[in-house]
Parts: C-alpha cells; structure tokens; sequence
C-alpha cells in the first residue's frame, strides 16, 4: 500500500506558475508510474500529465502541453507537477496517482489503471 499526499495548490493569476509536490509513503515510488489528474466542478476526472518508472517517458493532455511538466525524484519519494501560464480553465482540484502495473516506460491516461489515489489540492486560477 502507498499512501499519496499532494500539496501546493492555491490560488494565483492567470499568467502566474504553481508547484505541485505529491510525496508517497509506505512504499517507493519508483515502482510506479505515476499520473496527475484534475477534476472541476460538474465535470469527470481528466487526466493530465502521466511519468513512466523510467522517469524518462511522460504523457501529457493536449491541454497542457508545453505549459505543465511532471517530474520524479524517487530518492525523495516525490512527484512534482510544474505549472505555467496557468488559464482560469485550469482550475480543478488536483490528484496525483500511481499505477503498479504499467510497463517501465509507459504511463497510462486512463484513471482506472490506477490504484492509489492521493486526496487532491485545489487549484484556482482568477482571470
């Protein structure tokens, strides 16, 4: 079992830059790919950017690329999500995941592959 607790969230301007951390307990991190989702209200969970084990492989939702970046640091068991020129249709409460049955170098966007799920952060972008 790995427990997942995401923080950085807030409220900025459109424009602005947040961090997202997402640091796992319980097990290490590097036996999972690893995914971060949103959700708005009304809306379904959608994926956003996904990190293979390899650290190397990601996946990233035509919405965001070329704005957000994921990142792992296995040594400090951690998942970063880097966001820029963030849009008011940004916000979204924010989760991070991970999946213990991808292949090395691959990480899924389908939210069912995934078996821990931490509790969100909530992101608001004002116009």
């Amino acid at each position: 079992q790995v427990q997942l607790v995401e923080s950085g969230g807030g409220l900025v301007q459109a424009g602005g830059s947040l961090r997202l951390s997402c640091a796992a307990s319980g097990r290490t991190l590097s036996n999972y790919a690893m995914g971060w989702f949103r959700q708005a209200p009304g809306k379904e969970r959608e994926f956003v950017v996904g990190i293979a084990r390899s650290g190397i492989n990601t996946a990233y939702a035509d919405s965001v690329k070329g704005r957000f970046t994921i990142s792992r640091d296995n040594a400090k068991n951690t998942v970063y999500l880097q966001m820029n020129s963030l849009k008011p249709e940004d916000t979204a409460v924010y989760y991070c995941a991970a999946d213990a049955g991808s292949l090395y170098s691959y990480s899924s966007p389908r939210k069912e592959v995934y078996d821990y799920w931490g509790q969100g952060t909530q992101v608001t972008v004002s116009s």
